[in-house]
């Protein structure tokens, strides 16, 4: 399933992650999957949340420069082997992985993982007759 992820840019200093999950708290603003990735003087917070869109303006106006990007929800057996099952349909078709992280699942047995992927609309497509094509719109944009 085509999800929208929130990156955030943000200066690599004490306080600034805290700032961030302030605002969208205050903005009641639930987040469902998060990464963060640093160098010396910056870093980006890829997230899902509830509501990409207010969680861009919010962010936005404390700041924060940040946008929404395309990414890839995938459902995974929560099992030994239920990754590389996953990702076969991905890595047959010859689908580039840029960077992954995982995401809060409800579903009993499963797991979801969040992919950068070279070609989204391919990939959608791809496992859109698979199991782990089959998420639920509700496990991502979860409304508090």
């Amino acid at each position: 399933m085509l999800v929208k992820q929130v990156s955030a840019f943000i200066e690599n200093k004490a306080g600034r992650l805290n700032e961030i999950a302030d605002t969208l708290a205050k903005n009641n603003i639930d987040i469902s999957a998060l990464s963060l990735a640093d160098t010396t003087d910056y870093g980006i917070v890829r997230m899902i949340v509830c509501d990409p869109e207010k969680a861009v303006l919010a962010l936005r106006e404390s700041g924060v420069v940040c946008k929404i990007t395309e990414t890839l929800a995938i459902a995974i057996d929560d099992a030994p082997g239920g990754f590389a099952k996953g990702l076969k349909a991905l890595t047959d078709n010859g689908i580039e992985i840029k960077y992954m992280y995982a995401c809060i699942s409800h579903e009993k047995g499963k797991a979801l993982m969040i992919l950068s992927v070279d070609d989204p609309q391919k990939a959608d497509a791809l496992l859109a007759s698979t199991d782990a094509g089959k998420v639920n719109p509700s496990e991502i944009y979860r409304h508090i």
